[in-house]
């Protein structure tokens, strides 16, 4: 962990939906681990999916956060911030390549066990220099080529406060995208770049990104950025033993509070590790 009067968290919900329970969790932790160490909070609004985000939902993450009595030093909106994500993607020119598949040609070339997300095979890096310029006004997305990224950057580690010093495996994500038409960076390029633009000391997030790590600890390497030091939390599960989400339709902490519930109360009993009835703690 850095230096007391150096922390500096953050939250960064997506404006795809209502908050629920777990994001509570995060926001309240990342909020605590600031503020007990006289650090900032900050809040960043991770609205660049243009087909999902709503200006509405926007207001209701505000509206939860004061709710829950969070209170945070800036506010953020990465929509105003496509300028960076364009300066480290021309960083990253030279290992990047143009993408034609679309998810429905992906999907049916591919195959795994149960359980377990395939890769992509890599059916575009194969293509010649002159059939990807020929195919260039069709709709494209970028990837990394991982084994060459890989290879440049070395051996990587990282720690967690969960899982402790942590041996980073980007190739096990294979050739994932960096940006694409509908979005002008993915999330894995777009949140190593915001963190690294505000000064974020400590990430604190839910173990479901602990995967997406390793090839975020790829990325700062590639590009000289910082690595944040990393607490990825237990998950809440719901009553039917999967983990909140929105798609779901985790109870919403829009409707605890439209029912008179107290936001406060809330946050001290996350704060305690104690859930409404109906929730438990995962695994970290």
């Amino acid at each position: 962990m850095s230096g007391a009067a150096d922390i500096v968290t953050r939250f960064a919900p997506s404006p795809t939906g209502r908050l629920h329970l777990g994001h509570a969790l995060s926001a309240v932790r990342a909020h605590d681990l600031a503020r007990g160490a006289g650090g900032r909070f900050l809040l960043r609004i991770e609205d660049i999916d243009g087909t999902r985000s709503r200006p509405e939902h926007v207001e209701t993450i505000l509206r939860d956060l004061e709710w829950l009595g969070l209170a945070w030093d800036d506010l953020s909106f990465q929509s105003q911030r496509l300028d960076l994500y364009a300066t480290a993607q021309g960083r990253l020119a030279d290992l990047l390549y143009p993408c034609f598949c679309t998810r429905a040609e992906i999907a049916a070339s591919l195959s795994a066990p149960h359980g377990a997300t395939p890769l992509y095979p890599g059916t575009c890096r194969h293509l010649s220099p002159a059939d990807r310029q020929a195919r260039m006004g069709e709709p494209h997305s970028w990837r990394i080529d991982m084994a060459r990224a890989v290879e440049r950057a070395g051996p990587l580690t990282w720690h967690d406060e969960y899982a402790g010093e942590v041996i980073a495996d980007p190739m096990s994500h294979g050739d994932v995208i960096l940006a694409r038409k509908d979005a002008p960076a993915s999330y894995h390029l777009a949140v190593i770049v915001d963190d690294a633009a505000q000064g974020v000391s400590d990430v604190v997030r839910g173990v479901d990104l602990f995967d997406a790590t390793h090839v975020h600890r790829l990325l700062q390497a590639l590009l000289d950025l910082p690595t944040p030091h990393y607490h990825h939390h237990p998950l809440i599960i719901g009553a039917d033993g999967q983990r909140l989400a929105k798609r779901h339709g985790a109870p919403a902490l829009a409707a605890m509070r439209e029912a008179g519930a107290d936001g406060h109360t809330l946050s001290d009993a996350l704060r305690r590790n104690m859930l409404p009835a109906g929730f438990r703690l995962g695994e970290a």
